[in-house]
């Protein structure tokens, strides 16, 4: 029963860090995420530096026992770009969307920046599931598909949290070893699938400019088709490997 309790009470912080899903009382710069969910992205570049996030975003703390990750907005490089800093930690900044259908907008781009990698990351594994950056992509579906098991877990995270767990959730993160386009299943649900964006060292200390086809990567990743988008978020975490990273987001753009 120990081992169970322990079990759930880990997958539960997981699964709240990859899809969103706050476990403490939101702060009072805080709201659901279904408050606020327009059809466009608020870029990080209109904002000022030092200013909170642009309308549309929220901060999301995953659980009283998680230490949040710092977000920023700052001046680097001719640019606002969110300035993220984790130590030990794991929170979320996310954006609602008016349920976009990924048929239509499905050229998503943004960039990126790490100054080092998460030491030890293994996204394979419980114990080190950690990333300098994150990109999280949220998906609505029939949830009467899902097998008893998934089905069963969501209640549980409902019934403790108040929130429903997106249908699925897609990651493109920031690899140490595993090499680029690799698919990666979440070891706590199959509800979340992570595709290798960048990998390795090489680009350490440099922009990124990633470009997507999101239909297409869902497909890919869960062999089905997308649901309505609900939500882009981003996430720098090593709350698994205790690490100390520094990471820079810019602009996310999803497109017709």
């Amino acid at each position: 029963m120990r081992l169970a309790f322990a079990r759930f009470a880990i997958l539960l912080a997981a699964i709240a860090a990859a899809a969103g899903c706050a476990l403490a009382p939101a702060p009072a710069d805080e709201v659901h995420l279904a408050d606020v969910a327009p059809r466009e992205l608020a870029p990080f570049s209109a904002a000022h530096p030092g200013a909170p996030p642009p309308p549309g975003w929220r901060k999301w703390h995953l659980a009283r026992f998680k230490k949040p990750t710092r977000y920023d907005l700052i001046q680097k490089d001719g640019a606002t770009v969110v300035e993220a800093r984790a130590d030990g930690s794991a929170s979320a900044l996310l954006h609602a969307l008016d349920n976009l259908d990924p048929r239509n907008y499905r050229h998503l781009s943004w960039r990126w920046k790490a100054e080092n990698l998460v030491r030890d990351q293994d996204n394979t594994r419980a114990a080190t599931e950690d990333a300098p950056v994150r990109l999280v992509v949220r998906f609505d579906g029939d949830r009467n598909k899902l097998d008893f098991t998934e089905r069963m877990f969501m209640s549980q995270v409902k019934a403790v949290t108040g929130q429903e767990l997106p249908y699925a959730t897609l990651m493109y993160i920031w690899a140490r070893k595993s090499p680029p386009e690799t698919v990666i299943t979440s070891r706590f649900t199959e509800r979340i699938r992570m595709i290798v964006a960048t990998s390795g060292e090489s680009g350490v200390g440099s922009w990124q400019s990633i470009q997507r086809d999101l239909y297409e990567d869902f497909r890919r990743a869960y062999g089905e088709e997308p649901g309505r988008i609900t939500g882009i978020g981003i996430m720098t975490d090593t709350d698994n490997t205790g690490d100390s990273v520094r990471a820079w987001y810019g602009d996310i753009m999803l497109r017709k």
